[in-house]
């Protein structure tokens, strides 16, 4: 048993550059999952400064120098926030309002429709169970009203943080782009002199982090505009409020958009019920789901992220619940990060192959 288990450690952990990326990577993880908060500064400056990157880089391929080209970046990344935070957060606020003022409304006419069914459906449904169904519901919607009371008040005194986060982000972001080569030299003076699997996994990594968060930006505005312009044509209510939880929907493949389905679903029954305009709502976001997936992200993402949807909502699931709503974000690069390590991780046999092909040049 022990000389399986030594020939296998000689076959995966004969390199030392491996070990080492190993416990680089061990550690990476242990500070995100036990300092996720701490870090989380950082790591949103590091998302802008991946964003604003490819403006800068797009920019300089226009002989522009680089200290303009980042100025420019920045003043367009705050004057497109600003005018974000100006028109559509005042919409989505006044939307989400009328939304809760109208909500007992709503829960009323779906219990008057959930009372029906003994009498449509009698070999399924009886009135006990109804009543069950109905008693659960008004149970969970407690607990979730409880639970949004108490997390407006825990978050009180949190404003003040977020409004720093809102601040010194930026800043950061700034400087990291501003600073990049001398924060790459600092970093790779901590690391071995030769370093050939760490190099492949970072050039890899690094046009993956950026084609991912520079795409997934794109889709969550491109998804979220349109939706709002095909709901708000259709009449439905609540259009932009619907049009941003579409947007943000993008950012868990697959099971974001099965999840939003319902709110449309139950908004444009209630406005409207089984008609003919609850069907237009339906076809249209089914249309745009589908070519969100066959066309906008074939075209953004091309080839860059190639993993299997069981690979996606596996990883979905791991690392959001290690690491919350950034686990879900990284879901896909960072699963791409452990596919990158694994493809390019030194063995025996590959130190074999790469040799005989060394001999036969």
């Amino acid at each position: 048993m022990l000389n399986i288990f030594k020939k296998w450690m000689d076959e995966h952990f004969a390199d030392e550059e491996a070990i080492i990326l190993l416990l680089l990577l061990f550690l990476g993880f242990t500070v995100i999952l036990t300092m996720g908060d701490v870090v989380t500064p950082v790591i949103a400056a590091l998302i802008l400064a991946f964003l604003l990157q490819g403006m800068i880089s797009r920019l300089e391929r226009w002989r522009v120098p680089r200290p303009l080209a980042l100025l420019i970046t920045v003043l367009f990344f705050l004057g497109l926030s600003l005018a974000s935070l100006l028109i559509v957060l005042p919409l989505v606020w006044g939307q989400l309002k009328i939304l809760f003022a109208e909500l007992p409304a709503m829960l009323t006419k779906g219990q008057e429709l959930l009372m029906l069914l003994p009498e449509q459906y009698p070999v399924f449904f009886s009135e006990a169970q109804v009543g069950e169904i109905i008693e659960l519901i008004r149970q969970r919607i407690g607990e979730v009203g409880q639970w949004i009371v108490s997390q407006s008040v825990a978050t009180i005194p949190n404003v003040l943080v977020v409004l720093l986060y809102f601040i010194l982000v930026p800043i950061l972001a700034f400087f990291l782009l501003a600073d990049r080569w001398d924060f790459f030299r600092t970093i790779s003076r901590l690391l071995p002199t030769e370093r050939p699997l760490m190099n492949a996994v970072w050039h890899e990594m690094n046009d993956q982090i950026a084609n991912y968060v520079r795409g997934k930006v794109v889709e969550i505005f491109l998804v979220g505009a349109v939706t709002y312009f095909v709901f708000a044509a259709l009449g439905l209510r609540y259009s932009a409020l619907l049009a941003v939880m579409v947007g943000l929907s993008v950012v868990v493949p697959y099971i974001g958009a099965a999840a939003v389905t319902i709110p449309i679903a139950a908004i444009a029954y209630f406005q409207w019920g089984a008609g003919s305009e609850f069907l237009y709502v339906m076809v249209a976001y089914l249309v745009i789901q589908f070519l969100d997936g066959n066309v906008l992200v074939p075209l953004l993402f091309s080839e860059a992220v190639n993993l299997s949807p069981t690979v996606i909502m596996i990883a979905v699931i791991v690392f959001g619940g290690l690491w919350g709503i950034w686990g879900v974000f990284f879901a896909i690069p960072l699963a791409t990060l452990i596919k990158a390590v694994y493809n390019a991780w030194p063995t025996a046999q590959r130190h074999l192959e790469q040799d005989q092909v060394a001999d036969a040049e």
